[in-house]
């Protein structure tokens, strides 16, 4: 949270940054009528070729004037898959490398951060990018960051509130996306994969499936993220699974005047 805490220079704004090694997406909110006022987005392969991801953050900051502008609060949504939910009984704050260990190639030199999901009884331990922060830090007094799959999953969780049965999303993104698995509004699963091929989802997809003994005849999937029915995911994932849509995001979309198809490509930042 910034330092604006006089009403009178409050500006009722809050700017929500995603980034990640390719580029970073950013919106405003309007915090007093609770709507997004825009989103932007830049993407790292329209600049020039640069030894530091850095670099990139500095253009843009010159480039984008929203960046510079005063709000009262600051988020920093950090997007990898360098995660892992753990169950709140089973978490030490002493130990949040031995987490990652399993999924991820840990250093000693890393540094690891958490997200409690506080209704869900999870931590979400995670490795930020701690350049970036550093970067942030010069630009901003402060903010608050967290990891992108502690919103994606805690706005799923919330959203299946009074659903019992099992309930599977898939978060797509351009070269990576996860799969959630929900059942009484409690995480079953929650994997990410790298993909290259409309082959490659839908395999990711029937394994997770088989591997929870599901049935694709009988099994909703949703799907968000960077999709549309038109896509070639969309299509192959409805010639193997008979129930499969694209989820329903009316709860964010009051809060905004974009499209379906914006509300489910940023749902993670419009929700953060």
């Amino acid at each position: 949270m910034s330092a604006n805490t006089n009403i009178t220079e409050k500006k009722y704004r809050k700017l929500s940054i995603q980034v990640s090694l390719n580029g970073f997406r950013f919106c405003c909110f309007d915090t007093l009528n609770q709507v997004v006022l825009f989103v932007k987005e830049v993407d790292f392969n329209d600049f020039e070729k640069s030894i530091k991801v850095e670099d990139h953050y500095w253009q843009a900051f010159v480039n984008y004037r929203e960046l510079t502008t005063t709000y009262d609060e600051v988020v920093v949504i950090h997007e990898n898959n360098l995660s892992a939910f753990v169950p709140k009984a089973l978490f030490d704050e002493n130990y949040l490398g031995s987490y990652l260990q399993y999924s991820t190639k840990v250093f000693e030199s890393d540094f690891f951060a958490f997200d409690t999901l506080e209704p869900f009884d999870m931590v979400n331990v995670y490795i930020p990018y701690v350049n970036f922060n550093n970067y942030l830090l010069d630009q901003f007094d402060s903010f608050e960051y967290l990891h992108v799959n502690s919103i994606l999953v805690a706005k799923l969780l919330e959203s299946s509130k009074n659903i019992s049965e099992t309930q599977i999303f898939v978060h797509v993104g351009k070269e990576h996306f996860e799969i959630i698995v929900i059942e009484n509004q409690k995480l079953l699963l929650f994997n990410s994969f790298e993909y290259q091929t409309k082959e490659d989802f839908i395999y990711y997809i029937l394994f997770t499936a088989e591997q929870l003994k599901l049935n694709p005849e009988s099994l909703k999937l949703q799907l968000l993220g960077e999709i549309s029915e038109e896509s070639d995911l969309f299509k192959i994932a409805y010639r193997y699974i008979r129930n499969v849509s694209l989820m329903n995001v009316f709860h964010t979309q009051k809060h905004n005047d974009f499209s379906t198809a914006e509300n489910l490509k940023y749902f993670i930042l419009f929700n953060s």
